[in-house]
């Protein structure tokens, strides 16, 4: 049996991230064996958030608080919550979410692909295959038929 201690756990920065979203995570599904479903822990900060307010088509998340009391803000809007609350975030729009510090989470996915995230504060699309990754504006596509 493959274990993980979400109070031990080390976590630290990609390197990428921008001022307002400057949290360390550490994703460790792959440590114990999981297949179908993901896990981070993430050490937010005061004010800094773990991702944009977004939500996914085809994977439920799942946030639970380790320690500390984030913000979360949902379509019902925002609120506070305390170690030891857990949220369901559904696939659609009615599981739209953002998680601001300060607090200690644990995120848990189902992990389907492909997973396509939509970022409606920035009308961005984000589809997500393996290692590929694009994310675009809704206004840069185009037309259905187009050189049909």
């Amino acid at each position: 049996m493959k274990r993980f201690n979400l109070h031990a756990a080390d976590t630290e920065l990609d390197g990428d991230e921008p001022d307002g979203y400057l949290t360390a995570a550490n994703r460790f599904g792959n440590e114990i064996g999981a297949r179908l479903i993901g896990g981070t822990v993430y050490d937010l900060p005061e004010g800094q958030a773990l991702c944009p307010y977004h939500f996914e088509y085809g994977d439920e998340e799942w946030l639970i608080v380790v320690t500390g009391n984030p913000t979360l803000r949902t379509p019902e809007g925002e609120s506070t919550l305390e170690p030891g609350d857990v949220v369901c975030f559904p696939p659609g729009p009615q599981g739209a979410h953002k998680v601001t510090g300060p607090a200690r989470v644990l995120m848990i996915s189902t992990k389907n692909e492909p997973s396509v995230a939509v970022y409606p504060d920035s009308d961005k699309l984000g589809v997500f295959v393996g290692d590929y990754e694009l994310l675009v504006k809704r206004d840069s596509g185009v037309d259905y038929w187009l050189d049909e």
